[in-house]
């Protein structure tokens, strides 16, 4: 398996060829691997890419400009795929790999459904309870919703059954709130600061 660095330059394109067992660092000292001298935007020493068993692995070393990885900066160690563009200052670099189609890509959770901005509310009010602590936390009650609102809970009861339907829990078992806690939670329509806000 060979895995590369391409760095376009003045002199086109420089080709740096990644060995599993050397750390490969990037900056503007003339000691790193690759050498971006030409880049005023490039740290000294910028970043540095490391090989694990499963695939190799880029990280920012505290650079001044960041490291990005398709438009993403980077703000903890980032695995890399074949035809990821690295960016180091104002320099791209793409990683390249012949391993072929990665057949173990970790396929990403649902994300939340659609909601309307009460339904939003109606699941921060039945999440709150978890900021409490307690081991075994249950969701807001239906009244405690209500209250919390300032609305009925034959209004916290309609938009409940719009939430279990749009997010697909659509049996009738006692811990259903529980469940469409859990999920709106997992699936990002509720974040831990949107339960401390307010």
């Amino acid at each position: 398996m060979t895995e590369y660095l391409q760095i376009p330059g003045p002199r086109g394109v420089n080709v740096v060829v990644l060995s599993p067992d050397t750390r490969v660092t990037v900056g503007k000292d003339p000691s790193n691997t690759v050498v971006v001298e030409e880049d005023p935007t490039v740290s000294r020493l910028h970043a540095a890419l490391e090989h694990f068993p499963a695939g190799w692995c880029l990280q920012d070393l505290g650079s001044r400009n960041g490291v990005f990885v398709n438009g993403e900066r980077v703000l903890a160690t980032r695995a890399l795929r074949s035809g990821d563009e690295i960016r180091v200052g104002g320099t791209r670099i793409t990683f390249r790999s012949d391993a072929g189609a990665d057949v173990n890509v970790t396929e990403a959770a649902a994300g939340p459904p659609d909601l309307t901005r009460r339904e939003r509310d109606v699941l921060v009010a039945l999440c709150r309870p978890v900021l409490s602590g307690d081991l075994f936390t249950e969701p807001a009650s239906t009244r405690e919703v209500a209250a919390a609102l300032f609305v009925s809970e034959a209004a916290v009861k309609q938009h409940l059954l719009r939430l279990y339907d749009k997010f697909d829990l659509l049996n009738d078992g006692e811990r259903r709130r529980a469940r469409l806690a859990n999920e709106a939670v997992r699936r990002g329509a509720v974040s831990i600061a949107d339960l401390r806000s307010g």
